[in-house]
């Protein structure tokens, strides 16, 4: 009889906190290692807006190392980065339709494939090629100063990734 008492109260116990430690994990983004941050401005009369979770370097070694050459990355931290466009646009050149895509990118030493994948919403790299809607080359070149948290900035002539001692060019029109 005790036994069966005792396990009732631990199982409610359970039960009663499992939800509040949950919520509190999840509850507050802006807790994180790596804090959900926004760019967004316009390019033409295209509305561009770009989330994201911003790592901080912490002494560490990032291209080659903590983010690996020739391996798709997620273009930040947590969830996958996404990028909105209102209208169509060109990027390096090509297509793109108006909407909400996962940005993707797979970083080497002189060149990056920068990746437009039409799934939202999957935590870290959870990548399927087959749901890419672009692909394009682009070339990094080293930032005039170090960038200890990733950011992305929006300007007229398209995005800009800065981290760490890189910045990566992306033409948008």
């Amino acid at each position: 009889m005790k036994t069966s008492f005792y396990f009732r109260h631990i199982l409610l116990t359970i039960l009663v906190l499992a939800p509040l430690l949950t919520m509190a994990q999840n509850g507050n983004r802006n807790n994180r290692p790596s804090p959900p941050a926004t760019a967004s401005g316009k390019i033409g009369d295209a509305l561009v807006t770009i989330e994201y979770s911003s790592p901080a370097v912490k002494n560490r070694r990032i291209w080659g190392e903590l983010v690996p050459y020739g391996k798709v990355w997620r273009a930040g931290a947590n969830e996958a980065t996404t990028i909105e466009f209102s209208q169509d646009v060109q990027i390096e050149g090509r297509h793109l339709a108006k909407g909400k895509y996962s940005l993707y990118t797979i970083p080497n030493e002189n060149s990056w494939t920068v990746i437009f994948n039409k799934a939202t919403g999957q935590w870290g790299t959870e990548y399927d090629e087959r749901q890419d809607a672009l692909r394009v080359t682009v070339k990094p070149r080293r930032a005039a100063k170090m960038h200890e948290r990733l950011a992305y900035v929006v300007g007229k002539n398209g995005i800009l990734m800065r981290w760490e001692n890189l910045e990566l060019p992306v033409k948008i029109k």
